[in-house]
Order: structure tokens, then C-alpha cells, then sequence
């Protein structure tokens, strides 16, 4: 069996935020380093500004110029850039939303080389990162653009209680009805199942599929209920896919119905992410399904209102490190029997002869005398081909 640790590429995210506390207060507990190798992707100036604010020793880390250097039972920092940077904290920057891009594209390059195995990003702030003429989208964005020509990516957030997609994504309200279409949800489905069987081990995954209108009763079904959510659902289930709905929001998160299922396809964002942070509100994480970096991010923002204070809470962050780790030991697993499938060791061989050999024509057939003898020293007659097939 291979011990070697999996290997976490760690973004320090906007520079200015919690990025580097999160990452510091998640590895403060040695057990940590018995599931992982860390690899900070950062800078060893704004890391030791990071550690002075906290108060941390000077050896919390070590500095390391290539990835191949990491060692097994430390927290390695890898220096991505070493100029000076202006730390300003709890206030956005372009230099702070300049070093979270830097962080990324190195680290998606050294995945490239196969440097590390998985990937966790500590926040940034989606609304500053546009910089130098470049418009950033977001992360996940970034790294579908970066690593997969033509598969897109699907944004899970997880909680204790959840797994949830939602169909159009960030995406204006008003612009959401046209966008729901029966290939949408069948595409977005279909890749929640597969990840759900590949990366979390769920055999038989349940799916649930939420309406986009309030009112989707029989009575009275709304066209995009009729027209594109029920047909895309049976399409799925006659592909073998258990899925079920459509569901009104209200009612399925008000009577508890999400517990009944393993991934959860909402319309939009607002209508499955808001109840879900409602019911579960702390330590949820972002996981970036169907590429082939895995790769997940906690919940959470820079907080610039408490960055370089040491009140940021780590759940979420251990709980990205912890996904990322097992789902990368899951596909694994779910592929290693495809990666080197058996070969055919036999070649099936038709030979009439043996019908030949122990058929008994009638005329030959023994007299009652030696059938009776033949009873005594043949117990049991040996099986012609055809019965042998018959009975496999």
C-alpha cells in the first residue's frame, strides 16, 4: 500500500483577510500533519506580518522554493513572490487581491507538473479582484479556465446536513426563468450523481430537483414545471438516475424533506443556499466538482472586520482540508479498478466432439441387467455439453 501523504496546496488568499489565520490555526494541531503534507502558495514577508498580528513564533513555517521540497510533518511555505507587499488589514486592496491571483496561478501550474494532489483556497473578495486590466470571474472560474478545455465545473456547498447545486448559479434573479432548461438540469444532475458515486462513495446517490415557482401542484403546474423540470426529472429516472421532485422550497426545507436525500439541484442560488446557511450555518465548504483538480474552499470571506485579531473560527477551514483529503482518497478508489481492468484469460471453444463422445444412441442403450451394473460402478453419468450450458 502507498503511504506517502497526500499532498494540500494551500492558497493564502486576499492578504489583507483571515486567509493566512485560517491556514495557521488549522495546522496548529499535529494531528494535521499525520493526514497531509501542506503546501503554503504565498509570500514569507506577509506570512511573518501575519504571525507578528497573531502573536505566532517565527518558526510556525518553513520556506521553500519548489514544491518538490516539501516535507512530511511541517507547514511548508512556498515563496510565490517575494517583493514587498503593503499589508493594510481588515481593508481591500488591489495589492492584497494581486497576491491572492498570483497565489492561484502558480499553484494551478505546479498541478500542471503534478507537483501537489489537492487544492484548498482560503477566501477572497470577489468584488476586488478585477486587477492590471485583468477581469478575474471567481476562483472556480479561473481554474475551469485553466484545466479543462471543455468540461465545466459544478460549485457543491456542503454542510453536515447537505450537499447543494444550484442551476443557474450567480446569476440575476430576473434572468433565471429563461435559463432553466430541461438539458440544464439533466446535465446539472447527471454531474452531481457521478460526483456523488466518485468522489463522496454513495453508491446509489438520492437527488432531489426544487421548483422554480412556489405553486407547482397539479392543479395548477407552472410552465416551467411542466415544461422543463418534470420532463428533465423523468428523463433522468429513466436513465437509472434516483432522482425526485420537483419540490417547493418552503416546504422542503420547513418539513425537513432535505434529510432524505444526498444532493440537493436548486434552481438558484438564493432559493437552496439561503435556507441551507439558515439551518446550518457554520463550517460549510465549497467543493469544485467534475475537474480534475479536486479542489474546496470554506465558506467564509476575508472578514475584513476581524482580520489580525485571532477571532476568525477554523471550522471551516479544517473542514476544506478534510473534504479535499478524503474525496481525493475516494476517487481513487472508485478508479483504480478502471485504471488496469482484467484481460479475458480464457477463449470460449465450441467442441462438438464431446456431445459425440457421451451421447448413447438408443439402439446401444445396456439391457435392464446392465443398467443395474453400470448404477453400481457408475454413480452418475457425466453431463453432456448442452446440459452443462443449461445449467450455467
Amino acid at each position: 500500500m502507498d503511504n506517502k501523504k497526500i499532498r494540500v496546496a494551500l492558497t493564502h488568499g486576499d492578504t489583507n483577510g483571515i486567509g493566512y489565520e485560517l491556514i495557521f490555526k488549522a495546522f496548529s494541531t499535529p494531528a494535521m500533519f499525520d493526514i497531509c503534507t501542506p503546501i503554503i502558495y504565498g509570500s514569507p514577508k506577509i506570512a511573518s506580518y501575519h504571525c507578528d498580528a497573531l502573536g505566532l513564533s517565527g518558526n510556525t513555517f518553513s520556506i521553500i522554493s519548489q514544491a518538490s521540497e516539501a516535507k512530511d510533518g511541517r507547514l511548508n511555505l512556498l515563496t510565490v513572490f517575494d517583493e514587498d507587499v503593503k499589508v493594510d488589514l481588515g481593508m481591500p486592496s488591489q495589492d492584497a487581491s494581486r497576491a491572492a491571483i498570483k497565489s492561484l496561478d502558480r499553484a494551478i501550474t505546479d498541478f500542471k507538473d503534478g507537483l501537489f494532489d489537492v487544492l484548498v483556497m482560503a477566501p477572497v473578495d470577489k468584488e476586488n479582484m478585477h486587477v492590471d486590466g485583468f477581469d478575474f470571474p471567481c476562483n472556480e472560474k479561473f481554474i475551469e479556465s485553466c484545466i479543462s478545455k471543455d468540461k465545466k465545473g459544478l460549485d457543491i456547498l456542503i454542510s453536515e446536513q447537505m450537499r447543494m447545486a444550484t442551476l443557474t448559479g450567480d446569476m440575476a434573479l430576473r434572468d433565471v426563468p429563461d435559463a432553466v432548461t430541461a438539458e440544464g438540469i439533466v446535465d446539472k444532475v447527471a454531474q452531481l450523481y457521478a460526483t456523488l458515486r466518485r468522489d463522496f462513495s454513495i453508491e446509489a446517490p438520492r437527488i432531489a430537483v426544487l421548483s422554480l415557482n412556489p405553486d407547482d401542484s397539479e392543479a395548477h403546474p407552472e410552465e416551467e414545471e411542466q415544461d422543463r423540470v418534470v420532463p428533465a426529472i423523468q428523463k433522468l429516472s429513466d436513465a437509472g438516475v434516483c432522482v425526485f421532485g420537483p419540490y417547493q422550497s418552503e416546504q422542503f426545507f420547513g418539513e425537513g424533506y432535505f434529510t432524505a436525500f444526498d444532493g440537493i439541484l436548486a434552481m438558484y442560488k438564493d432559493q437552496g443556499v439561503a435556507p441551507m446557511k439558515a439551518l446550518c450555518p457554520d463550517g460549510n465548504v465549497h467543493y469544485l466538482a467534475g475537474l480534475p483538480l479536486i479542489s474546496t474552499s470554506p465558506d467564509m470571506s476575508p472578514r475584513y472586520d476581524i482580520a489580525g485579531q485571532g477571532k476568525a473560527d477554523v471550522t471551516a477551514m479544517r473542514n476544506a482540508v478534510y473534504l479535499a483529503v478524503d474525496c481525493f482518497r475516494r476517487r481513487n478508489g472508485f478508479d483504480a479498478p478502471y485504471a488496469n481492468p482484467l484481460q479475458k484469460i480464457y477463449k470460449e471453444k465450441k467442441d462438438e466432439s464431446e456431445k459425440v463422445r457421451f451421447s448413447i444412441p438408443k439402439k446401444h442403450a445396456p439391457q435392464n441387467g446392465q443398467q443395474g451394473l453400470r448404477q453400481k460402478t457408475t454413480p452418475k453419468a457425466p453431463q453432456t455439453s448442452a446440459q452443462k450450458e443449461s445449467d450455467q
